[in-house]
C-alpha cells in the first residue's frame, strides 16, 4: 500500500471515529435529513447561514466508516464558504467519485478529499462518501425553488 492511500485511509478512520461538528445547532436555518434506505446511514444536517455564507455547519446521525467520515470532513470544509463555493466543490468531490479507480486526481484541487478516492473501487460505496454531500446541495437547490427541507434519499 502506498504511503499516501495509508495516511488517506487514516485520515478517514480518525474522522469516522472522532467527527468533527457533530452536534445539534439549536438555532439553525436549516435542517436537511439525508438516508440511505439501501445501507441505513441516516444523517441530520444542522447549517446556519450568514447572507450567503455557511456560518456553523454540523450534523448528528450515523452511518458507516465513509458515509460518516465524509459527513465530518464536509463540515469543516464548507464551514465558512459561500453555497457557490460550497456547490463547486461539491461538484469537483462527486465528479472525482464518478471517474474510474484509476484515473489520476486533482490532488491540490482536492485537498483532504482526495482521501475518497480509493471509494471508486467499490461502486456501491459511492452513495455513502456522497450523501451528506448531496443534502446540503439539495438544501440550495430548495430554497432557490422556495422549497422549505430538502428530501430524503
Amino acid at each position: 500500500m502506498s504511503d499516501s492511500r495509508s495516511l488517506y485511509e487514516k485520515m478517514i478512520l480518525d474522522h469516522y471515529k472522532n467527527p468533527r461538528n457533530y452536534g445539534k445547532i439549536q438555532a439553525a436555518d436549516k435542517i436537511v435529513e439525508a438516508v440511505n434506505p439501501l445501507c441505513g446511514d441516516t444523517f441530520t444536517l444542522y447549517i446556519m447561514f450568514n447572507d450567503d455564507r455557511i456560518n456553523a455547519l454540523q450534523f448528528t446521525g450515523s452511518g458507516c466508516a465513509i458515509s460518516k467520515a465524509s459527513a465530518s470532513l464536509m463540515t469543516e470544509l464548507l464551514t465558512g464558504k459561500s453555497r457557490h463555493e460550497a456547490n463547486k466543490i461539491a461538484d469537483a468531490f462527486q465528479e472525482m467519485l464518478r471517474t474510474e479507480p484509476d484515473a489520476p486526481i486533482a490532488e491540490e484541487e482536492l485537498g483532504m478529499l482526495a482521501a475518497f478516492a480509493g471509494v471508486r473501487e467499490f461502486p456501491i460505496r459511492i452513495k455513502c462518501a456522497t450523501l451528506a454531500w448531496r443534502a446540503l446541495i439539495r438544501c440550495f437547490d430548495d430554497e432557490k425553488e422556495g422549497g422549505d427541507v430538502a428530501a430524503t434519499d
